[in-house]
């Protein structure tokens, strides 16, 4: 069951490190918390939006690109729908929500990716994923089991020699408490 299990989670992580790795660490795929309401009804503030980059995009898709820097919002990410322009010239984006154009023609460069996966409602669950009080929490756990496991873990002593001089094996292990940290004879093979 164990070797299962982890054979499971390294080909989990395999098929993300191929397919789900973020941009940010050379991967294909962007991850996108939508903020606004501009593709209302089909995507709603709060949602996750997960794009794929690919080599060419169409009309009709909804893509995420960044605002170009030294513009209002420079570095932002937008995600919107393709609504006209070309690869060459830069596309021409619109929210499904708003009346008119984007005011910016991003190129395939600007692209981030194309929507494939949008999970709703997913913001509350990040944001809280993301937080400092649970990054700090899960530190402080991991380094209490760590110390606590360390010094409650069995220690081999080795018992007085005997006439043979190979020791002896019988009552040989010792432990330590974590109540108060003596040590103790525990009971051996026999007793």
């Amino acid at each position: 069951m164990g070797r299962a299990l982890r054979l499971a989670a390294v080909a989990a992580y395999i098929g993300w490190f191929i397919a789900l790795r973020p941009t940010i660490l050379g991967g294909p795929a962007g991850w996108i918390l939508v903020a606004g309401d501009s593709m209302e009804p089909n995507v709603h503030a709060g949602s996750l939006v997960v794009t794929m980059r690919r080599s060419d995009y169409h009309m009709g898709d909804i893509v995420a690109y960044r605002v170009p820097m030294g513009d209002p919002g420079g570095g932002e990410n937008i995600i919107h729908r393709i609504v006209g322009g070309s690869a060459a010239a830069g596309f021409v984006m619109r929210g499904d929500n708003t009346n008119g154009p984007d005011i910016w023609h991003p190129r395939p460069d600007d692209v981030v990716g194309a929507a494939w996966l949008v999970i709703p409602e997913a913001a509350p669950a990040i944001l809280f994923l993301r937080s400092p009080l649970l990054l700090a929490s899960v530190a402080t756990s991991i380094a209490t089991y760590a110390v606590l496991g360390l010094a409650t873990s069995p220690v081999a002593v080795p018992g007085p020699a005997s006439s043979t001089g190979r020791g002896n094996r019988r009552g040989a292990w010792m432990e330590r408490t974590h109540v108060h940290g003596i040590r103790r004879r525990a009971p051996g093979p026999g007793r």
